[in-house]
């Protein structure tokens, strides 16, 4: 019997016994008197068996017949073998014209042994997460695309930061698109107007978290894979970067678009911005005017916040290295640098040198950490897009280790251990030499060679 039935057999052996009316029994089990009058006479035939459902145990009429069932089952290890329920639901219903549903697959491929194309994983726990105590503890960061100008401009991605202590939205950038360059401006502002973070919050953008596959031997060796432009601009600080799992786990800037969406497209439009650069200088003005409505005192009112380095923008750059030329020029991009003297007329070519393009437009060149060279900003239209890796060679390769007479007399250690095992192990045997009998080792042929050097006979 189920639990709406259970409670039947006592009110109606009261019923039957004439110690509660029909009426009674009738409220009792919200039903009307005609049907208590029916189950007392099945009561008194059957007892509380009598109480069951009549349908109950009999074939369903609207299930599928047997012949049918069937028929999928022979579909889904053959035909279908390799294809989801709803794909295989719709094509059963299309191309072979049974009408079953996606559930009614999975119930069959289930009773059939067959496994599902899709691991379905079970709902992850999640717990609430409380804000930090202190400002600067924590910012979270992200961007939003969306027509900010309501058809008036261009289409426009804004990047923002909110600190997550406090609901104070650090720094708003507008750019054309989501990029390194939105987020390195970004990080410019929050240096500059408040400081350094201690960590940031975002998601798993291939901007800031590396998010193919590929391994390259040092990485297997160190344990972990070479970090992205951005995280090596994070570790320059010393900033941290926690990778959220979900939208939801950084709601507060998820929260934010959307009162942005609401709010800055009206003040955009009353203030009569119509450009990419008049929506850009009203967001300072925005943005004083939205924290003093929104934003909120700290639990704790000591500040977190440390003091930025005085050339930030070098350490928000892309950094590269580049082999000089024999006419002491390095090329990035469609950008040359020409190299000056070294100290006593020395020349820089032949050796390998760092390349830093900044977030401001620089180029600054280093020779053994010391700079050698610095290039002004092409214009106000520079973007700073990364050209390839950080810090591999034009083959994506290990370097060999630099000596010291390359370095500029200075000896420069290694990332780690087996950094230095590897790329030892790859110059232990020097260069290869050819052999005599090559013909590179020669100015005459070697066939004709070997026709001079063979022995003349001995005339009998």
């Amino acid at each position: 019997m189920s639990r709406k039935e259970v409670p039947r057999a006592g009110l109606l052996k009261a019923a039957v016994a004439g110690q509660i009316s029909n009426a009674e029994a009738a409220a009792a089990l919200h039903l009307s008197k005609r049907q208590v009058q029916r189950l007392k006479r099945r009561y008194r035939q059957e007892g509380a068996a009598g109480l069951r459902h009549r349908l109950r145990g009999r074939p369903s009429t609207r299930g599928l017949p047997a012949a049918a069932q069937q028929r999928v089952r022979e579909l889904l290890q053959t035909t279908y073998r390799d294809v989801n329920d709803c794909h295989a639901a719709e094509k059963l219903r299309e191309v072979d014209g049974l009408r079953v549903s996606r559930a009614t697959v999975q119930r069959l491929r289930r009773a059939a042994g067959l496994p599902a194309k899709h691991r379905r994983r079970p709902a992850q726990y999640r717990a609430r997460r409380p804000p930090e105590a202190r400002m600067g503890a924590l910012v979270q960061l992200d961007a939003s695309p969306f027509d900010w100008l309501e058809g008036r401009g261009p289409i426009m991605t804004l990047h923002g930061a909110i600190d997550d202590a406090t609901g104070t939205v650090l720094a708003l950038v507008f750019r054309p698109t989501e990029d390194l360059h939105g987020y390195a401006t970004l990080l410019h502002q929050l240096g500059s107007a408040y400081g350094l973070p201690l960590a940031l919050y975002g998601d798993r953008l291939n901007v800031f978290v590396r998010n193919d596959r590929h391994w390259s031997l040092e990485e297997q060796l160190q344990g972990e894979q070479h970090p992205t432009h951005f995280g090596l601009m994070l570790r320059s600080l010393g900033i941290g970067f926690i990778a959220a799992g979900s939208p939801q786990a950084k709601g507060r800037i998820e929260r934010l678009w959307r009162t942005l969406q609401d709010r800055l497209t009206v003040e955009l439009r009353l203030h009569g911005c119509t450009t990419f650069a008049e929506a850009t200088a009203f967001l300072p003005t925005f943005l004083g005017d939205f924290n003093r409505r929104f934003a909120h005192a700290p639990a704790d009112i000591t500040a977190a916040w440390r003091p930025a380095p005085r050339d930030l923008a070098a350490h928000l750059s892309c950094r590269y290295s580049r082999l000089v030329g024999h006419d002491n020029v390095i090329r990035l991009g469609a950008r040359l640098v020409q190299l000056p003297r070294r100290p006593h007329g020395r020349s820089s070519a032949g050796h390998r040198v760092d390349v830093y393009e900044c977030v401001d437009g620089r180029l600054i060149v280093r020779l053994a950490g010391l700079p050698l060279a610095v290039q002004p900003s092409p214009g106000a239209n520079f973007a700073l897009n990364p050209h390839r890796a950080p810090r591999l060679g034009q083959t994506g390769r290990l370097r060999a280790p630099r000596s010291a007479s390359e370095q500029g007399g200075r000896s420069l250690p290694l990332s780690s251990r087996a950094s230095l095992a590897v790329t030892t192990a790859l110059t232990a045997r020097g260069p290869r030499r050819p052999a005599d009998s090559h013909p590179w080792r020669h100015s005459t042929p070697y066939s004709r060679r070997s026709r001079r050097q063979s022995p003349t006979p001995v005339q009998g």
